[in-house]
């Protein structure tokens, strides 16, 4: 038989190392992701911690945005996450989205491909596959949110027109921008691109949502379709 598999519950942790106590005495920005996300939860499941069902989540979602994705009923079929759980995690998630659109003040400007490139180039130039990447944007070109799509070899049949556009609706945008990255380093944009991005300007227009531009992130270099005048973008100021 083999040995029965025993975790440290949060009570008997050094209160010095528990999430509450940590907040408490350090504040909210010393605490992890996994920590802040187990003081939503609250409490663990048979055999994991709290900790250790924070970590599970957020590795099996791919972190906050794929939480805040995932349905209800994907996230009750969780083990150890039910219905009063994910209400918690919805509503934590939510209030943060209200908080972010609460401060305009705050929000980075996109005037041009360049801010796109140096608001996400940094982080998407160094990512080891493809991530499709959105910018919520107001009317005045402030980013209500960024948010982070797909993850993978993308195209125009993998990545669902409909699912690009819900949240930006949701988010009661006034446009958006899109963003992925090449981990090849090169960012010329493919036969692919150009036929994904068309089909995002057909459906902004049909949702009076305009696609700004399509950028795409390569290593030290990026490619703006709307200054390329490629997939129906016109070269005009945004």
């Amino acid at each position: 038989m083999g040995k029965a598999r025993y975790t440290v519950r949060i009570k008997e942790m050094p209160r010095g190392e528990r999430p509450r106590e940590r907040l408490q005495h350090y504040g909210a920005q010393a605490l992890s992701t996994a920590e802040l996300l187990a003081i939503v939860l609250r409490t663990g499941v048979d055999g994991e911690n709290v900790i250790r069902l924070a970590e599970r989540l957020l590795a099996e979602f791919g972190g906050l945005p794929g939480l805040a994705r995932a349905s209800f009923a994907e996230l009750c079929r969780v083990r150890g996450v039910g219905p009063a759980k994910v209400t918690q995690l919805k509503a934590a998630l939510e209030l943060g989205r209200r908080l972010q659109m609460a401060t305009p003040e705050e929000r980075p400007v996109v005037h041009s491909p360049a801010d796109v490139a140096s608001l996400l180039g940094s982080e998407m130039a160094l990512l080891p596959q493809e991530e499709f990447w959105v910018l919520h944007l107001d009317t005045r070109n402030r980013v209500v949110r960024v948010q982070r799509l797909y993850r993978g070899s993308l195209n125009q049949a993998t990545v669902r027109v409909a699912e690009v556009f819900r949240d930006a609706i949701r988010d009661n945008a006034a446009a958006i921008i899109v963003a992925h990255n090449h981990p090849s380093g090169d960012p010329t944009p493919s036969s692919q691109d150009i036929a994904l991005t068309r089909a995002l300007v057909e459906a902004g227009q049909l949702l009076d949502i305009p696609l700004l531009d399509h950028v795409i992130i390569g290593w030290g270099r990026w490619v703006s379709l709307k200054e390329q005048g490629l997939g129906g973008l016109t070269a005009s100021a945004p």
